[in-house]
């Protein structure tokens, strides 16, 4: 039957951020069909290990140690995108090989662009790479808005090529949503090469679930209304989404609901953020032992993002935890809910938004209505196990079904 060998560009544990929850459970589905090697990085001594150890066959977990300037300027002695450098390392590529050696690998499963460098040319097996979204795509947003031009304008160039050579070297290329699938074609030089298939994210559902979770006392205490935004806050798009929001729209809405606050949940807060804690209407919180209780009392979730890219997990979160979600178009890509029953989707203008959120603050009964809808839909079409159904035939196992774990 064959072992899997499952890079990663982080450890897939714990699955507490978007990347890290896909790669957790696209472990999980690999580990139930057989047994698994794991080759990842780690940003600090200890991540993850015990909880990997459980899972994997074997492991190896590269420190994220490569200071960003070494990496920039390796890229340019190379000739290759920072992305590539950056999650390069001479350990990991050695365990790779030699995992390939000692054991019979079926099948090489890769997940994110970064990781692609560490499939060798003579591997025989199947190969499958999840890119999730374009990455390269992102980059040339970036340099279209005027950040760093020249940088990102190469990184997106470079990151394309790679994509595209990723892309022709896999039996099969992942995206997460159609929308990205038809965006990572629309950039191919020759499209009909690719094989490129659509895995969407899921969802843990009965983790986020509402009936389970008491809302934050502090929050709770205080008159509100109260809106909430959760993500790694020291990604660009979040951070971006998150300024927004304080410098944008809390003007507009605290014209209207003076005593309303807006809630940043998640780790590692840029210090730009850190400056408006604690100024009118605004706390950032940072890293939380668990965003639900936030999200549960919230009046509304925000996810004003203007750069996204694949599916948003913290929409998914969200809407799991029944609670009205107010988004911008781009943060609304590749979860098919419809506006005004599951979801409010709305452009990033602050009277607009305002306005959408006023309405629904005046309606108690159609939040509660919009809220529900949108778990119903997450419980109908975003449950894990029927997301990650099709990959057992992408890596040729297709009928293995739980032949392994049982």
């Amino acid at each position: 039957m064959g072992e899997f060998l499952f890079l990663a560009h982080r450890v897939p544990f714990p699955p507490d951020r978007g990347d890290r929850i896909r790669s957790h459970h696209l472990l999980k589905a690999l580990a139930r069909l057989a047994p698994v090697h794991v080759g990842c990085f780690a940003d600090g001594a200890g991540e993850g290990e015990m909880a990997l150890a459980a899972m994997a066959a074997t492991h190896c977990i590269a420190p994220r140690t490569k200071p960003l300037p070494l990496a920039g300027v390796e890229a340019v002695l190379s000739g290759k995108p920072v992305s590539l450098t950056a999650f390069h390392s001479r350990k990991l590529e050695r365990w790779v090989r030699e995992t390939i050696a000692a054991r019979d690998i079926a099948a090489i499963v890769v997940f994110s662009g970064q990781m692609g460098q560490y499939v060798p040319a003579d591997f025989k097996g199947r190969v499958v790479i999840d890119l999730c979204d374009v990455d390269s795509a992102k980059f040339a947003s970036y340099a279209a808005a005027g950040e760093r031009v020249w940088l990102n304008a190469r990184e997106a160039r470079l990151l394309a090529a790679e994509e595209e050579r990723l892309g022709r070297r896999a039996d099969a290329t992942i995206l997460i949503s159609e929308a990205e699938a038809a965006l990572y074609r629309s950039r191919l030089t020759a499209p009909g090469k690719v094989n490129v298939q659509v895995i969407g994210n899921g969802i843990d559902a009965a983790f986020f679930d509402p009936a389970t979770v008491t809302p934050h006392p502090v929050i709770a205490d205080l008159p509100g209304p109260h809106f909430v935004f959760t993500g790694q806050m020291d990604y660009r798009p979040n951070e971006q989404a998150a300024l927004w929001v304080i410098e944008a729209l809390m003007p507009t809405l605290r014209a209207r609901f003076p005593q309303a606050m807006f809630h940043v949940v998640g780790r590692n807060p840029t210090g730009k953020l850190m400056a408006h804690h604690g100024t009118p209407g605004v706390q950032v919180s940072g890293e939380v032992p668990d965003v639900r209780p936030f999200i549960a009392a919230a009046d509304a979730v925000l996810a004003p993002l203007l750069i996204a890219r694949g599916v948003q997990n913290k929409v998914l979160e969200a809407m799991a935890m029944a609670k009205p979600v107010v988004l911008t178009p781009d943060a609304a890509t590749g979860i098919a809910a419809t506006d005004g029953e599951d979801w409010l989707v709305c452009p990033p203008d602050p009277a607009a938004m305002c306005s959408r959120i006023e309405a629904l603050l005046g309606d108690p009964a159609g939040s509660v209505r919009i809220g529900a809808a949108a778990r119903r839909f997450v419980l109908d079409h975003h449950g894990w196990e029927a997301m990650l159904a099709p990959l057992a035939g992408l890596i040729g196992m297709e009928g293995e079904g739980q032949r392994h774990a049982a």
